[in-house]
């Protein structure tokens, strides 16, 4: 499908809401119904770089033997890079998935690119060369998404089948591209497709209770109130999911040798696009809050991160040193069709109506608190994942890697910069202040 039907057509307050309208699908949410399928012809060239990359790059700020041993080859590769042939992005078209494929490629390129540079190569500017900075600002444009590693890269669109006669489900799936190619990395991207095909069963939720006829009339009363009960077990199975992360996910891998890759621009070293026209792009990285699914419950719900409504109990001194702008700069990460979605949902959130009807009132509160209580879990996860790790020492195995001070306290920081501890806490009292009196 082309970017002009997906985007043509979309559902008005008047019709029936569905997630069809905005690339959302009934039995897979947010992925794509069918993984993405390599780039075909002269853009081979790209899938081919990326393969190697995996075999050859390292950390740039890793000192251990194995990476010091890949360091020629690796400087091979990013020379390569730069010697590439300009490809005419008109070529690729207008399919959606041929578009996403390429964001997905060039966006891995990218971060295989600046972050196994050595720091002694680092000096001010990062300049992203003109074969791969081109394309991909053309990319990104052409489908409306930063021109930067995402949540929807990483997780949404970087796995194939194990079997592809069976249907998506978390057994039947593996994930291509793993930065540091530890089972730690693997093992997150598959923790977040747990909570992605969980959160499937709460879009059916959400779309089954604003598209209800009549809802202040019994029978719907009386639906609404099961599906909201339905929705308190889902978002406690979410709960469950991410509170086991560290049966999988080793804490200390993660922080050190997976999650420096997702980085994006930072002040002490910000990305410069050869060849391109000087713009403001976000440029943050990827991050897990840019889910659409978890946005798409708070959308729900009607939780208010932006502190626009006058709600209690009042925002907290650290609340509002948080960035109260950071889940609507997430949004901006996700795919457009994906924002649309949120947006629409926003519109039809169920609070109102629970304020409106007072049987709907205890069961919306039970949900809201639901997510309050996966929060605070949330907060634990944090603090174990990345406040912890930052007082940590780096591996072994990566020698006495190469981190400037400016590198170090960044790490300990979500997306945008701010304290994570801070951000999260914010997210958890925005939720609490839901909650109807």
């Amino acid at each position: 499908m082309d970017l002009t039907t997906y985007r043509a057509g979309r559902s008005t307050m008047t019709e029936a809401f569905s997630g069809r309208m905005y690339d959302v699908d009934p039995d897979t949410g947010f992925f794509p119904s069918q993984p993405l399928r390599p780039l075909a012809g002269e853009f081979e060239l790209w899938e081919k770089a990326l393969v190697e990359a995996r075999s050859v790059l390292k950390l740039g700020v890793d000192r251990g033997d194995e990476a010091m041993s890949k360091c020629v080859l690796g400087e091979q590769w990013r020379q390569r890079l730069r010697d590439w042939p300009l490809l005419d992005t008109k070529k690729l078209g207008d399919k959606i998935r041929v578009l996403r494929r390429a964001h997905y490629v060039l966006t891995c390129i990218q971060h295989f690119y600046i972050h196994s540079l050595p720091s002694s190569d680092i000096k001010g500017n990062v300049i992203i060369p003109k074969p791969l900075a081109v394309p991909l600002v053309e990319v990104s444009q052409k489908i409306k998404l930063p021109p930067v590693l995402t949540f929807a890269d990483i997780v949404l669109w970087n796995w194939d089948y194990v079997n592809p006669e069976l249907p998506l489900t978390l057994d039947n799936m593996h994930y291509i591209n793993v930065f540091s190619g530890t089972d730690t990395e693997k093992n997150f991207y598959l923790l977040s497709a747990a909570a992605e095909l969980k959160g499937v069963e709460m879009l059916r939720i959400f779309e089954r209770v604003v598209n209800v006829p009549c809802p202040t009339q019994p029978t719907a009363i009386a639906a609404i109130r099961r599906d909201l009960e339905l929705l308190v077990k889902v978002i406690d199975e979410l709960a469950t999911i991410v509170k086991d992360a560290s049966r999988t996910v080793d804490p200390h891998t993660f922080y050190w040798l997976a999650r420096p890759w997702w980085n994006g621009s930072s002040p002490a070293a910000p990305w410069v696009f050869e060849g391109v026209p000087p713009s403001s792009f976000d440029l943050g990285g990827a991050s897990a809050g840019q889910s659409s699914v978890m946005h798409a419950l708070d959308a729900f719900l009607d939780v208010d991160h932006a502190l626009r409504q006058s709600r209690q109990p009042a925002p907290s001194a650290e609340n509002r040193r948080a960035d109260t702008s950071f889940m609507e700069k997430m949004r901006r990460y996700m795919p457009a069709e994906h924002r649309a979605y949120l947006t629409q949902l926003q519109k039809r959130h169920v609070r109102d109506l629970a304020m409106r009807v007072p049987e709907l009132r205890g069961h919306y509160n039970a949900a809201v608190d639901a997510l309050k209580k996966f929060r605070d879990m949330h907060i634990r996860i944090g603090t174990l994942f990345i406040i912890s790790q930052a007082k940590s020492s780096p591996p072994a195995s990566m020698g006495v890697p190469d981190i400037s001070p400016e590198a170090k306290e960044g790490q300990s920081k979500g997306t945008g910069g701010n304290p994570v501890s801070t951000l999260l806490k914010a997210g958890r009292d925005a939720t609490m202040r839901t909650m109807l009196k």
